[in-house]
């Protein structure tokens, strides 16, 4: 792969994980409808008059969603130029067996579309969702863009279960959160002092994200067993803070910052994760 490629696919995983961040504290602040029910305008102007905080946040993260999406389309454009005029294919250095920049565009396209979607319909829970799971996707497909396999690298079982738990152990987060269900179980590692609770369905989800965590906490703890590598081990100390954040939240009520950070360490897991099995 060539050197601008290269950067070009890690400054844009970079922003998409800005991105992500930014996207919770809009979800924290309930500054999700900071710029009322327009889109793509901010409360009908290009610049809006930033004298609302919640404004000011919503702002930023379509600035930054801008972003990502001047550097996905720049990404495909890069792969896709000819390196001969007259022969046209993907840029030198970069694989034609890797369509990761331009599934990365696909993903950007559908991003964009349930952004649009969950302001137009005032936030609801389930797009609030997807619009995460999408940022999640693509995040890794950028990832992967920047740091392909090996040749010859094929998907084992063990690892599309490790990528499917953490990525279902992040979409139960967020489910747990715009649902409201962040409260329902008090108490740590129980919830509630019970091993299944029984103070109804908010309280349901809360300990099912609880318990694909703590799966995914000892699944991750296996695989670098296993791989034995660095990197594996990183992952699993990423696990640890966020297992840790995720405690301290729910015991110290829900702190704005600590649920800010638990989001920022849960996309860098996931982004470990991925990374992992480069």
């Amino acid at each position: 792969m060539t050197r601008r490629y290269t950067l070009l696919a890690w400054t844009a995983a970079a922003a998409t994980y800005l991105l992500i961040v930014l996207g919770a504290v809009v979800r924290i602040t309930g500054s999700g409808m900071g710029c009322g029910d327009h889109w793509p305008l901010c409360n009908g102007h290009l610049f809006p008059p930033l004298n609302d905080i919640g404004t000011v946040i919503e702002w930023s993260h379509r600035l930054v969603a801008a972003l990502v999406s001047v550097l996905v389309v720049a990404l495909a454009i890069y792969a896709w130029r000819p390196a001969d005029p007259g022969n046209p294919g993907l840029a030198p250095g970069v694989s034609r067996a890797s369509r990761a920049p331009f599934v990365a565009l696909g993903l950007l396209v559908l991003q964009v579309a349930l952004g649009a979607i969950t302001v137009k319909l005032a936030l609801p829970p389930w797009t609030v969702v997807l619009h995460l799971g999408t940022a999640m996707l693509l995040l890794a497909t950028l990832l992967v863009a920047a740091s392909p396999p090996d040749p010859g690298f094929v998907l084992q079982p063990g690892t599309i279960g490790l990528l499917t738990l953490a990525y279902l152990t992040v979409l139960f987060g967020a489910f747990t959160a715009n649902l409201g269900a962040a409260a329902a179980c008090t108490g740590f590692p129980l919830c509630s002092g019970e091993i299944w609770p029984s103070a109804g369905g908010l309280a349901l989800i809360q300990w099912v994200h609880r318990l694909l965590a703590y799966s995914l906490a000892v699944s991750v703890v296996v695989w670098a067993v296993r791989r034995g590598r660095r990197r594996a081990w990183g992952v699993a100390a990423l696990v640890v803070v966020q297992v840790t954040l995720g405690a301290a939240t729910v015991l110290l009520g829900l702190p704005p910052i600590l649920q800010a950070a638990h989001v920022a360490v849960g996309a860098a897991v996931w982004a470990g994760v991925v990374l992992g099995h480069g």
